[in-house]
């Protein structure tokens, strides 16, 4: 026979998990009342939802971007559907991951675990912090941001020698372009190599006389691989007649690091 359970501890126990009332109803009976065992039952039921899930994929989400003085912070949480997306409690869960991550650097992200598996066992969705990221600026840098409307699922996070209007520029070409590398100098020779193979099999290449084929297969890795991986080496989207490299060194510009996260990749 199941324990009567009044409204009121009903209501006491939503208040302090956010859990639905039907949740809180039948933890309350299967723990005789005890509001703190019901509790832990909540919990390890959240637990479990959130294991359930966690193979499911987050395309869906919000990107958020908090510059102000030196520090630059970016997140990323990521959802299953988009109107989860908008769900206010989705929302504000995504906010405390801003606010966390701005006051105590990436790894305070960690701290919400708790919050975020209640969240996934009340809506039902997987829910993950996909990045977060948080920069500092020293004396004559400056940080930018940006994410890309109206879906804000792509962000980045500019530390640059620039001016501010010009580090942003970079943000958005980067959140267009999606670069790998910041310079050449960042590439793993591995990969260079595992490129040049490639092209050096290519017909193209093997129909040459063999003494030009090294000097060809450069410029390719140069047009071709450096130019879609390095953000010096890829064509400024604000005027393709030049490269991001010497769009910046026109302005005696640098820029020293970037994220870029972006939830449907």
């Amino acid at each position: 026979m199941n324990t009567t359970i009044p409204a009121g501890l009903v209501k006491e126990l939503r208040e302090l998990t956010g859990a639905g009332m039907m949740d809180c109803k039948h933890a309350l009976e299967e723990t005789a009342g005890d509001v703190e065992a019901a509790q832990k039952l909540l919990r390890e039921k959240g637990m479990a939802a959130a294991t359930k899930r966690a193979s499911r994929e987050t395309t869906e989400g919000v990107v958020l971007t908090r510059v102000e003085g030196d520090r630059g912070t970016m997140i990323a949480v990521g959802c299953e559907t988009e109107p989860v997306s908008k769900n206010d409690e989705f929302r504000a869960f995504a906010a405390r991951v801003l606010e966390v991550v701005d006051a105590n650097g990436p790894e305070a992200a960690d701290s919400l675990e708790d919050e975020r598996v209640e969240l996934v066992a009340r809506i039902g969705e997987n829910l993950v912090v996909r990045g977060a990221a948080r920069m500092r600026a020293e004396e004559g840098e400056v940080i930018a941001a940006y994410v890309h409307p109206p879906a804000n699922k792509i962000g980045v996070l500019v530390r640059a020698r620039a001016t501010p209007e010009l580090a942003r520029l970079v943000a958005m070409h980067v959140s267009f372009a999606n670069p790998g590398y910041l310079s050449r100098d960042e590439i793993p020779e591995a990969a260079i190599e595992a490129e040049r193979e490639v092209y050096e099999k290519l017909p193209d290449v093997q129909a040459k006389p063999e003494e030009i084929r090294a000097r060809i297969v450069d410029g390719m890795l140069a047009k071709r691989f450096f130019a879609e991986s390095v953000l010096s080496d890829q064509a400024w989207i604000h005027d393709d007649s030049l490269t991001v490299g010497k769009a910046l060194t026109e302005h005696t510009a640098e820029v020293l690091e970037f994220v870029r996260y972006s939830l449907a990749e």
